[in-house]
């Protein structure tokens, strides 16, 4: 650990020029002391820096030195392809393989190209997960990856919607996407599993290999394309008032009421749908579901009346 934290000491002074011991103690996450023994290593080791007394004082590289320690460890390498998602690789457990891998990119950079990439990164952000509601914890997620990347078999105890709830299978695991914040197992068959409903995780000593013609992006594709097939299968005629018409995302008449056929998913998706919109929406068809919200409405009002 110690050699690691030399290494990325040296590569903040090569890419951040001046730096004071407590700067530097809060990059690495040690103390000053420890900062002051490290760099008493790196001069003894024949590292050219020095320290500057006063106010505006730290320690420096000397000018013109480039340390050729910028090669990128395999750990590394696989987190600098989540750069854009840090919170993604840290749940890898890739995060401080992620964060050595920018200082050595960025010292490989010329001084120009480096303010660059300082000026992007303080600039654009990129929060993956959506609004509403914290991500599901994910427990297995490290050992997921791990037998990912080795190609074993896993044997899960996974919890599913529908009957049973609980299932024991053996499974390839092909690779993870993570999608609005959420994780997905893609295995054999090709099969699709979120990661936070993993109860139980038992990786086996059991090599496999992945179908020469797979592509993880493609299938991915072809599983969005089959959900969005079967996302709306149903459509509901309804009058809209023009604030309905709005939330909806349809041309208002120009009368008030707009009378249009929308597509859903179901009469009980539909539902919920369709009562956020209160008094701005009429279900005109299908019988089954005007039926449904008039019932509610009634319930409602019994209640409120109370």
């Amino acid at each position: 650990m110690r050699a690691s934290r030399l290494v990325t000491l040296l590569l903040l002074l090569q890419g951040r020029g001046r730096l004071t011991a407590r700067q530097l103690a809060q990059e690495l996450e040690v103390s000053v002391r420890t900062v002051y023994r490290d760099v008493e290593a790196l001069a003894a080791a024949g590292i050219p820096l020095y320290g500057e007394a006063g106010h505006a004082g730290g320690y420096r590289l000397v000018d013109g030195y480039r340390t050729r320690l910028t090669g990128l460890t395999a750990d590394e390498a696989q987190a600098a392809f989540l750069a854009a998602l840090p919170g993604a690789a840290a749940e890898l457990g890739l995060g401080e393989a992620l964060a050595t891998a920018r200082l050595k990119l960025r010292a490989a950079l010329p001084a120009q190209a480096r303010a660059h990439a300082d000026r992007i990164q303080e600039c654009f952000l990129l929060d993956a997960p959506g609004w509403y509601g914290d991500a599901d914890p994910t427990p297995h997620l490290t050992a997921v990856a791990g037998a990912v990347w080795a190609r074993r078999a896993v044997l899960m105890r996974y919890r599913r919607w529908r009957a049973p709830e609980e299932i024991t299978r053996r499974v390839e695991p092909y690779g993870l996407v993570l999608k609005a914040g959420r994780w997905y197992l893609v295995a054999d068959g090709p099969r699709t599993y979120r990661v936070d409903q993993i109860l139980e995780l038992t990786c086996l000593d059991e090599e496999f290999a992945v179908p020469a013609d797979f592509s993880l992006a493609v299938c991915w594709a072809a599983r969005l394309a089959d959900f969005r097939a079967r996302l709306h299968t149903g459509h509901a005629l309804v009058r809209l008032t023009p604030e309905g018409a709005r939330r909806l995302g349809v041309a208002p008449a120009d009368d008030g009421w707009t009378q249009a056929r929308v597509p859903i998913e179901s009469v009980d998706h539909a539902h919920g749908e369709f009562l956020r919109l209160g008094a701005d929406i009429e279900v005109l068809e299908p019988p089954a579901l005007r039926a449904r919200l008039a019932a509610t409405a009634r319930t409602l009002a019994a209640r409120y009346a109370e």
